[in-house]
């Protein structure tokens, strides 16, 4: 039976609604041609966390905006600041690449990185599993309240918001992409894959403690959490010479999610590049900003 909503917001430990992200605006810190940022202080739960909101220079008008999962790459100190400095994994900072196209983004520092890197992934995850919850979990929460705080904004249109997330980020985008329905469109980068296929492979230990949930694969598969996500709109680049995302854990997760959208219907974009491993290329930098340009601005 496939999983529904409410059971995937209990396997990750997620109570609705989720405490608030409060603040004010921050330091100026891009302000050229296409792409004003700003990075903020943003309170959750009694905790400041550093954020980046960059916009559109000259747009006017409730905007589209994209929420940023930034990416892992065992570079705790990056964290959110490669939505406006890049990182090695990226061809170009992504925020500015949105702001270029008319569409504003927002990304936070997840625990553990940026701002928040006095914590240790090992000493989080081993203090929340002891618990019965997980690091992603409290990341997918953080990003529930950072949607609310940018569909509360005046600047934003909250018919018109998606989410984009490379290698940790693309896990997290499409996990949160089942749990929260006010996205229209869902953009994942370099981490889509069976987690039992992954362990039959011996390839799992490759990716983060931080993606371990209790009680998740009885549950639910990733094909079939992404699946969850049609009709919405998806798009799914993957590098078949990744390490962390064989094609043969590749394929069983595309099958399934490929037969919710022959279900339900909607849009789903497949970018495969056979001589290319974890890393987002040009090409698929560029098809996903088509694609998020083509759902949303």
């Amino acid at each position: 039976m496939a999983p529904t909503r409410s059971d995937l917001l209990t396997a990750f430990g997620i109570t609705l609604p989720v405490p608030p992200l409060t603040g004010s605006s921050g330091a100026t810190v891009v302000d050229d041609a296409t792409c004003l940022a700003q990075q903020l202080v943003l309170n959750s739960n009694g905790e400041e966390i550093r954020a980046f909101w960059c916009r559109p220079r000259d747009c006017t008008g409730p905007l589209p905006a994209v929420l940023i999962l930034h990416a892992h790459g065992n570079r705790y100190d990056i964290g959110a600041a490669e939505v406006i400095h890049g990182r090695p994994a990226l061809f170009a900072p992504t925020g500015r690449a949105l702001a270029a196209r008319g569409i504003a983004s927002l990304c936070l520092d997840m625990p553990c990185f940026g701002s928040r890197a006095g914590q240790s992934e090992s000493a989080l995850s081993k203090a929340l599993l002891w618990e019965g919850r997980s690091p992603a979990g409290q990341m997918l929460a953080e990003n529930i309240a950072a949607l609310d705080w940018l569909c509360a904004r005046p600047d934003v249109d909250a018919g018109r918001t998606g989410v984009f997330g490379l290698s940790m980020g693309a896990t997290l985008a499409y996990w949160l992409g089942a749990l929260d329905p006010r996205l229209r469109a869902v953009a994942q980068a370099c981490c889509f894959a069976d987690f039992r296929q992954l362990i039959a492979l011996g390839q799992h230990d490759l990716h983060g403690i931080y993606l371990t949930v209790p009680g998740l694969l009885p549950l639910a598969s990733n094909g079939q959490i992404a699946g969850m996500i049609a009709p919405r709109a998806q798009f799914i680049g993957l590098g078949d010479m990744d390490p962390l995302t064989p094609p043969a854990a590749t394929a069983a997760a595309l099958r399934e999610v490929q037969a919710a959208y022959a279900q339900h219907g909607g849009r789903l974009v497949i970018h495969r590049e056979p001589a290319s491993g974890h890393v987002e290329t040009q090409a698929m930098h560029l098809a996903m900003l088509a694609f998020m340009t083509a759902e949303l601005a």
